[in-house]
């Protein structure tokens, strides 16, 4: 909460700082990290054919902005300020977009209403509707009229296109998920990390991205019973100390961290644990298995893609209905969710002694992103296009 506040103190001498008056710029809105990552593929397409115009980003959660706040992909990044008339007039006199994108979701009425008024041409992409939100109910009549300032909407599947179009809106375009653009090119990236390569030597690698306690819960107890060939590398969402100590208690096997490895053998571990960042879309590229954090609790299932990208099984915790991407690829047998220890020791088991199974079913993971992307091509046509280009 602190970061919330403190953070929102200057944001308006900051902008004026980086933006001048006769700069034309481009305003991107993410809630956190994750709508960071899903808006990136687009940042980076209008930076490469728009790069006489500056890049804004705005962030609502301390998580997204602490983590980018120094990211070059923008000539500034801060806090969106709070939903005031007063605090509307004052970023968009000083941010002046000639577009406004929206990431996947957050609809600031006040923002909608008074980026209408000025004829700001604005975007929702890789946006995702469920039926309970307010739109859809018999009392939303105010935030359906905010959702009337959009030019377009670009959305991830044919459930929130349906629940649109049954409330009026025709503008719509279901586009797909930009993530899938995102994590599609990370397999061209050099991948390679050497303290990982001699963490392993000749093991299986099962990679635990994103981890939260209740996750750990549920992969420790597999740990102390799985074969010597198998290596456990964790990467939690949290890295404070206190959370990485109670990490190593728990394991009760020898681990070694990344801030250790400079002065440490780790090739005597069983386990190694990541207490930076940056680094797990690269790592995940090592793993024979992945389980991905957030879906064991009810802080929200983090990004299966990255790991699917290169063809890796996936096991997730139960919690994701409201993860269209998890739900497919369940379906599609590319992934499993279990509730408890047991049920992970069972696929565990399953996926490390059947390198058949294993193999067909990161084949599955790896073709179903490679089948879904596209998003910000289709994106990009539309701002092509908009209106002649008007904001060029």
């Amino acid at each position: 909460m602190k970061l919330f506040v403190e953070g929102r103190k200057n944001v308006i001498p900051e902008l004026k700082e980086k933006i001048s008056p006769n700069d034309k710029t481009i305003w991107f809105h993410c809630a956190s990290l994750g709508e960071f990552e899903q808006g990136l593929p687009i940042i980076n397409s209008i930076k490469e054919k728009y790069n006489h115009h500056k890049i804004v980003i705005t962030f609502y959660s301390p998580s997204g902005y602490e983590v980018k706040k120094n990211d070059p992909v923008a000539d500034a990044i801060v806090y969106l300020p709070i939903d005031t008339k007063k605090n509307v007039r004052e970023f968009l006199e000083a941010v002046h977009p000639s577009l406004a994108i929206f990431v996947k979701y957050e609809f600031w009425p006040n923002y909608l209403i008074e980026l209408k008024k000025l004829n700001i041409p604005t975007l929702l992409v890789s946006g995702l509707f469920r039926k309970n939100q307010v739109f859809f109910k018999s009392h939303g009549s105010f935030m359906r009229r905010a959702l009337q300032t959009f030019d377009h909407f670009f959305v991830q599947d044919a459930n929130s296109e349906k629940l649109l179009a049954n409330i009026g809106f025709q503008n719509v375009t279901i586009s797909g998920d930009t993530r899938f653009d995102r994590v599609s090119h990370q397999i061209e990236n050099d991948n390679s990390l050497d303290f990982i390569e001699q963490f392993l030597g000749d093991a299986l690698c099962v990679v635990c991205g994103s981890t939260w306690p209740e996750d750990e819960d549920v992969i420790v107890p597999f740990i102390k019973e799985s074969p010597d060939n198998v290596k456990f590398i964790f990467a939690p969402h949290i890295i404070e100390e206190e959370a990485i100590e109670k990490l190593r208690e728990k394991l009760e096997l020898p681990s070694v961290l990344f801030s250790e490895k400079s002065h440490t053998s780790t090739s005597d571990a069983k386990v190694f644990i990541v207490d930076t960042i940056g680094l797990l879309t690269k790592i995940y590229s090592y793993a024979q298995i992945a389980y991905v954090g957030g879906g064991m609790g009810n802080s929200g299932l983090h990004n299966i893609l990255e790991a699917a990208t290169f063809g890796v099984p996936i096991i997730i915790g139960q919690n994701f209905d409201k993860f269209p991407e998890a739900k497919r690829l369940q379906q599609l047998a590319g992934l499993f969710a279990v509730s408890n220890s047991e049920e992970f020791k069972e696929i565990m088991q399953k996926l490390l002694s059947d390198e058949k199974f294993r193999n067909q079913t990161g084949m599955i993971c790896g073709h179903f992103v490679n089948s879904n992307t596209g998003a910000t091509k289709i994106i990009m046509e539309y701002i092509e296009n908009l209106h002649g280009n008007r904001f060029v």
